[in-house]
């Protein structure tokens, strides 16, 4: 055993040389407290609603003035969405594992109906050249694809974590989980709509990889999920298209490299702070989708780059706060549906980032808490609130949280303390 003596001293910060170790310490201090996941969490995603918001109002401004008389209605949508979607959150929030494992089921078959309703005439809206859309009539209608990618998450979580045991047979790792997962793939795909179905597989590949599968399997399941993408590319002209123009968007900027092309303009305008809040010149029926698919093009306009990647930054946080999460649970369905979660979330980012910037094809989805829709926006939520709850389940969090408490209660009580005279005590104002 090594004494005190024997080991070599360290230095301090007041002998120079330690300054960037006491900063990693501090940084490794809060790292390891028990609710840095929460805070995480609850942080980055707060600061990209709040910019999303923003960004929505300003992005979809000239088009709201056109189609509605008012500069704020599509803003005031998202609003409500937002409203309707953060109670959600919460709720999500304070549930148990257990309660999400009995929802998965149902989640799954509700999701999987409200997908095989978009095939009935009359319920299926068509939007962009895809069925994806279920109408209710009037302004109420919802994309059921963006709750499938919950429902499967859910559903391939507390599958895995039954199956724990097993799981080192492969027959275990795919069945039932491919042929659910690709039912319903299908089901999207039949909608025209890749973009979605390739998120699904991008989650499917993801907990493969996570429950443990051998290498062999994981590479076979990228290759199959690429062959069948490269097949239903081949065989869609407009997909063809896009994946033409996204070797040279530039070719022909004046059809289908119109929003490529606007897209990597308006980026290109911005430098380094951008030209104001607001200030976008694309938005100005220049550039399709500015509020939903290319909203991450106005933000680098408008907030330059330094603003693009502070978005980046914020996304790379909410990662690192999901792998968090997953790699400190010892429960099996947290690991696997925070692990889901993440992926999905990153997935969705990369593919929409990688296609305003020119790194991938377009395919058309949003980018999650920031892109304009309420479809999109409230499964979201959900699933942050899911992270919330999974990060008050690692160790020392409930403890920790009940810390957090107890100055405030202890500071009420304080206040309502009977004085002598039988009155309550309270400060002077």
């Amino acid at each position: 055993m090594t004494s005190i003596i024997d080991r070599p001293e360290q230095k301090s910060p007041e002998r120079g040389g330690g300054t960037g170790s006491g900063l990693m310490a501090a940084i490794r201090n809060v790292l390891d407290r028990p609710l840095t996941s929460y805070h995480l969490v609850l942080g980055a995603t707060g600061l990209l609603m709040v910019l999303g918001l923003l960004m929505v109002l300003s992005a979809s401004s000239v088009l709201s003035l056109r189609t509605n008389g008012n500069s704020y209605t599509i803003f005031y949508r998202q609003l409500i969405w937002v409203g309707v979607g953060l109670p959600m959150a919460y709720v999500a929030s304070r549930m148990t594992p257990r309660h999400f494992r009995m929802l998965a089921y149902v989640a799954l078959l509700g999701s999987t109906f409200l997908l095989v309703l978009t095939y009935v005439p009359g319920l299926g809206k068509n939007v962009n050249g895809n069925t994806n859309w279920l109408s209710f009539g009037g302004p109420l209608q919802i994309q059921p694809s963006e709750f499938a990618k919950l429902a499967l998450v859910m559903w391939c979580g507390d599958l895995y974590a039954r199956k724990q045991k097993l799981l080192t047979q492969w027959k275990h790792l795919l069945i039932p989980m491919a042929p659910v997962c690709g039912l319903v793939i299908a089901l999207i795909v039949g909608q025209r709509d890749l973009g979605t179905a390739l998120v699904l597989m991008a989650i499917m590949i993801g907990l493969i990889w996570v429950v443990g599968a051998p290498t062999r399997l994981f590479v076979a399941a990228i290759v199959v999920v690429g062959a069948i993408a490269a097949y239903f590319v081949k065989t869609a002209e407009h997909r063809m298209a896009r994946l033409t123009n996204f070797m040279n968007p530039f070719a022909d900027p004046t059809d289908v490299g119109w929003q490529a092309y606007h897209g990597l303009y308006a980026l290109s305008t911005g430098g380094w702070w951008g030209v104001g809040i607001g200030n976008s010149r694309q938005k100005w029926g220049n550039l399709p989708e500015a509020h939903t698919d290319f909203i991450f093009a106005v933000i680098g306009e408008e907030l330059g780059l330094i603003g693009s990647l502070t978005v980046l930054a914020l996304f790379l946080t909410l990662a690192y706060a999901g792998i968090r999460i997953a790699t400190r649970s010892t429960e099996p369905f947290i690991r696997y549906c925070a692990s889901g979660i993440t992926v999905w979330i990153m997935a969705q980012t990369l593919v929409n980032l990688g296609a305003v910037i020119g790194l991938l094809p377009i395919v058309g989805i949003p980018l999650p808490l920031l892109s304009y829709g309420g479809s999109a926006l409230l499964p979201t939520l959900i699933a942050v609130g899911m992270l919330l709850s999974f990060a008050k389940a690692e160790p020392g969090a409930q403890a920790a949280l009940k810390e957090h408490r107890r100055p405030l209660f202890g500071w009420m009580s304080a206040r309502r303390t009977p004085g002598p005279s039988g009155r309550e005590n309270t400060r002077e104002r």
